[in-house]
C-alpha cells in the first residue's frame, strides 16, 4: 500500500485527537496487539488505535478518516480466522472491545440489544438470570458485533442457525460517519430491503455495526451428551444424515477425525478411543432427550458405531464442549512451538463424506498434519494446518491443499466458508464462488463506501 503522506498522517492525528483526546492511542504496544486477529495472514501495526465507547465515537472517527480519505479498521475481540481485522500502516484502527454494555434485555418478546464490544460469555451471564440463553456462535469466546460482522456460527447452528438467522436489528455507522438504524424487534418484516442482512457478514467492509439486537432463548429444562465412535469418516456422516432425515431434534452433532480425538485426549484427557468420532448433544425435557438419544443411538449401532458414552451431568457436559473447544490449542500441542491455519468449506449433507475422505486422502498424500473437524449436521468441516516453525514447506503445501479444498467444495455445490468469513485469506476464492455476482458487489461497496476506506482489501479484492 502507498504510505500516507506524512502530513496528511499528521493532519488526521491531530483531528481525532481534538475530536476524542484520550481514546486516540499511538502506543506502539498497542497498536501492535490490535493490529491482527488469530489467523496466520499478515498485517502490520496501524498508525493510531481510537478506543470507542459509543456509537458516538465511531461516528466522528469515520467522518474524520473520511475526510483525509484515511482506512478504517475495526475490531473487537480479535478472534477471526482469516485476517478480517488486520490493519495497515496506514490505516485507522477503531477498537471496539470498550462498547460492552448490554443495552436491553426483553424477556417477554425473546430479545437483547448489546453494544459490538459485549463478548458472548458476559450477554450469556446476563441472560442466565432471566432464565434465557443465546447459543449461537463459535466455541471460542466473541464479541457479538463480530459474530454478527462474519455471520459467525459453531456447534449449534444445526439447531439454532447461524448469526443471519439471529440478528433482529442494526446499528451501523456508514464510511462518511452518518448513523442509520435497520430492522427492529418484531420477528418479521415487509418493509423495505433487509439492510440487516447486507451488513451482517460484511465484515466491516460496508459500515461498521455499533448496536446489535438478537433474538435469545429459554435455557432447555435438560440436556445430555452422547458420544460414538465409528470405524470411518462415512459411516460418521451416514449416522447424520440418517438422524436429520428421521426428524430427531439434535442441538448440536460435531465429527472428530482420529487425529483430532487423540489430540484432544491428549491435551484435555478425554480417553476416548482414537477412531472417528461424533459428539451429540440433546435438549429438552428428561423423557424427551432419553427418547431422543435412544432413537440415535439405534442409528449409530446400524452404521457400526461403538460405544455409546452418554452424560447429563452439567459439568460432565461442560468438560466435553470445553474439550472439543480446545481442539486448535490441542493441535499446537502436537507439534512444540507451532501456530495453526484453519479453513473450512460447507457443503450439502450428501456430499460431506465424500468432501471430507478426499481431503484427508489429499493430507495425508502431501504429508501435512491437518486434523478435520465438523458441524457434521449442516455440513460445514474445518482444516487445521499444523505449522512448525519455521517451515515454509508445510505453509506451501497448505495453501496447495487448500485451494483444492475450496474447488472440490464448489464442485459439489459448497461453499468457500460456512463461517469463517472471507476477509484476507479468501478474497480470490469468493470470485471463483459468485463471479457472476462480484459486480453486484462492487456497486455496492462503491455506492456505501466511494473512497474505499472501510476495512480495505478485505472480502472484494483491489
Amino acid at each position: 500500500m502507498t504510505m500516507l503522506a506524512p502530513d496528511n498522517k499528521t493532519a488526521v492525528l491531530a483531528e481525532l485527537r481534538a475530536g476524542l483526546g484520550s481514546k486516540v492511542n499511538t502506543d506502539d504496544g498497542v497498536r501492535s496487539a490490535r493490529g491482527h486477529d488469530r489467523s496466520h495472514l499478515p498485517w502490520e501495526a496501524p498508525m493510531a488505535v481510537v478506543h470507542c465507547t459509543s456509537t458516538g465515537d465511531v461516528s466522528e472517527a469515520l467522518a474524520i478518516c473520511s475526510r483525509h480519505g484515511v482506512a478504517a479498521v475495526p475490531i473487537a475481540a480479535g478472534t477471526g480466522l482469516e485476517g478480517g481485522a488486520n490493519s495497515t500502516a496506514d490505516s485507522i484502527c477503531l477498537d471496539l472491545s470498550g462498547m460492552d454494555k448490554i443495552l436491553r434485555i426483553g424477556s417477554a418478546d425473546l430479545d437483547a440489544t448489546v453494544q459490538a464490544g459485549v463478548m458472548k460469555s458476559a450477554l450469556n451471564a446476563a441472560l442466565a438470570g432471566h432464565g434465557l440463553t443465546f447459543p449461537v456462535g463459535p466455541g471460542v469466546d466473541a464479541s457479538v458485533g463480530g459474530m454478527a460482522s462474519t455471520g459467525a456460527s459453531g456447534t449449534t447452528a444445526v439447531r439454532y442457525g447461524t448469526m443471519k438467522e439471529n440478528v433482529l436489528g442494526l446499528t451501523v455507522v456508514l464510511a462518511d460517519g452518518t448513523i442509520i438504524k435497520t430492522g427492529g424487534r418484531s420477528r418479521k418484516s415487509a418493509a423495505g430491503y433487509d439492510l440487516t442482512h447486507l451488513f451482517v457478514g460484511a465484515e466491516g467492509t460496508l459500515g461498521v455495526l455499533t448496536e446489535v439486537t438478537l433474538r435469545v432463548y429459554g435455557i432447555p429444562e435438560a440436556a445430555s451428551v452422547a458420544i460414538c465412535s465409528f470405524p470411518t469418516l462415512e459411516s460418521c456422516t451416514a449416522v447424520v444424515q440418517s438422524t436429520l432425515e428421521s426428524g430427531v431434534p439434535i442441538s448440536r452433532v460435531e465429527l472428530l477425525d482420529d487425529v483430532t480425538v487423540d489430540a484432544v485426549n491428549r491435551y484435555s484427557g478425554l480417553g476416548l478411543p482414537v477412531m472417528s468420532t461424533l459428539i451429540f448433544e440433546f435438549e429438552g425435557s428428561a423423557t424427551n432427550i432419553a427418547d431422543q438419544g435412544e432413537a440415535v443411538r439405534k442409528l449409530a449401532l446400524v452404521n457400526g458405531g461403538t460405544g455409546w458414552d452418554y452424560a447429563s451431568d452439567p459439568d460432565q457436559i461442560s468438560r466435553i464442549w470445553r474439550a472439543r473447544h480446545d481442539a486448535l490449542p490441542s493441535y499446537t500441542a502436537l507439534v512444540p512451538g507451532s501456530s495453526t491455519w484453519s479453513t473450512d468449506v460447507c457443503v450439502p449433507i450428501s456430499r460431506l463424506a465424500e468432501c471430507i475422505t478426499l481431503t484427508k486422502a489429499d493430507t495425508d498424500r502431501e504429508g501435512v498434519l491437518a486434523p478435520i473437524v465438523g458441524h457434521v449436521g449442516d455440513g460445514n468441516f474445518h482444516l487445521a494446518f499444523v505449522l512448525p516453525p519455521g517451515d515454509d514447506g508445510v505453509l506451501v503445501k497448505a495453501g496447495a491443499i487448500n485451494d483444492r479444498l475450496v474447488e472440490r467444495a464448489l464442485s459439489m455445490g459448497g461453499t468457500c466458508t460456512g463461517e469463517h468469513g472471507i476477509g484476507l485469506g479468501k478474497t480470490a476464492s469468493l470470485v471463483k464462488e459468485h463471479a457472476s455476482a462480484i459486480p453486484v458487489m462492487l456497486a455496492i461497496k462503491s455506492a456505501l463506501d466511494p473512497q474505499g476506506i472501510l476495512n480495505p482489501g478485505k472480502v472484494l479484492a483491489g
